[in-house]
């Protein structure tokens, strides 16, 4: 079983209200994938993780869209101090080792760079990379590249 699988599970079962099988179900993946994937957080459809989730850390209050392709080693999380965490929209692929952290929204058809570090908001259709990420890339279409 994937993680994207035991992490809906576990979702379903937090919406139903069902206790302690979440938390089980949190505590199996994080032994087998070596990954933090909160039963709390919204992930949307057709999401998947690279890799089968490797390493993953995300924030339980973080959104994540449909269609999203997500790196092993992919921090999701926010800032000391802060309440706010990233909001992903669809479509966005992160690659491995990228640092989504902060109150920030990424926008739609939106390609992170493998190791980028993202503080700040990011505009649909366009390539972030880089520490800070800055955008290198705007107004792609996202059908030109094959992951999605």
């Amino acid at each position: 079983m994937k993680l994207i699988h035991l992490h809906r599970l576990a979702n379903k079962l937090y919406k139903w209200k069902v206790p302690i099988v979440p938390k089980l179900i949190y505590h199996i993946q994080y032994i087998l994938y070596n990954s933090s994937v909160p039963y709390k957080c919204d992930i949307g459809e057709k999401t998947v993780f690279g890799y089968g989730g490797i390493a993953l850390v995300l924030h339980e209050r973080s959104t994540i869209g449909k269609g999203c392709v997500i790196g092993q080693n992919v921090t999701i999380g926010g800032k000391s101090k802060a309440y706010n965490v990233p909001i992903i929209g669809d479509h966005v692929y992160i690659g491995a080792g990228a640092k989504i952290l902060g109150d920030l929204k990424i926008g739609d058809n939106v390609i992170v760079g493998a190791n980028a570090v993202v503080t700040k908001d990011v505009p649909s259709n366009c390539i972030v990379a880089g520490i800070p990420a800055k955008v290198i890339k705007k107004d792609i279409d996202i059908d030109d590249f094959e992951e999605f």
